[in-house]
């Protein structure tokens, strides 16, 4: 069974975590305080799941979750990611991570930043977009009527096929937003960014469909 290693194990790593057992994997869980600190964690997630160091989660994943503040994207291992299917969850906040010109310019993406790091690695910008809570409860069986769909944008092709065949088995479809480029359709303050899943009030969400994320995504401006 594919391992998923985690970079970060708060809201979002957490949720995905949770999803991933749930979905028959076995995930090997990070923070920056220590594996002493997830106990609790691990006890929830069961005999699937076990704590480890950044760089072990890395080195232990076939795919690797990414869920830490951007600002400290310069401090994931970068050898043990090479040849690796990462899935970055994370967004640029300045009032947070302090401002980073070309991005404030535009002129790149926090994905693009993140991949020029992790050289080696393949790149797929996902679960950036959603609420944990919404992420948590509305995943559903493949052929569900009401089942939502997450945008994805990446460089590699295989990559972003295997991010899709993981989202189906967690519960979700997948819309492809396109290279890294792109990326920036599903950040902070674009249509994909929250709405889409229902307001923050209401932690059930409100399932949104392919076509409703394809048409936030359209809806971008930047």
């Amino acid at each position: 069974m594919t391992t998923i290693g985690f970079i970060g194990s708060g809201y979002i790593g957490g949720t995905v975590a949770r999803l991933a057992v749930a979905a028959g994997y076995d995930v090997v869980v990070s923070n920056s305080r220590g594996p002493e600190t997830l106990k609790s964690l691990v006890d929830e997630l069961g005999s699937k799941a076990r704590a480890a160091t950044a760089t072990e989660a890395a080195a232990a994943g076939d795919i690797v979750v990414v869920s830490v503040p951007f600002k400290a994207y310069a401090q994931l291992p970068v050898a043990e990611l090479a040849g690796k299917v990462v899935l970055d969850t994370n967004n640029y906040y300045p009032q947070r991570d302090g401002h980073v010109e070309a991005l404030d310019t535009k002129k790149t993406t926090s994905a693009e930043l993140e991949q020029q790091h992790l050289a080696g690695a393949r790149l797929v910008k996902v679960f950036n977009n959603i609420n944990f809570q919404h992420l948590a409860s509305l995943p559903r069986p493949a052929g569900a009527p009401d089942r939502s769909a997450l945008p994805i944008a990446g460089d590699d092709e295989a990559a972003k096929k295997t991010t899709t065949e993981f989202l189906d088995a967690i519960g979700y479809d997948t819309v492809d937003a396109g290279p890294l480029a792109d990326s920036w359709r599903q950040e902070p303050g674009q249509p994909v960014y929250g709405p889409p899943y229902g307001t923050y009030e209401n932690p059930v969400g409100t399932p949104a469909n392919a076509a409703t994320i394809r048409e936030a995504l359209a809806a971008a401006q930047r």
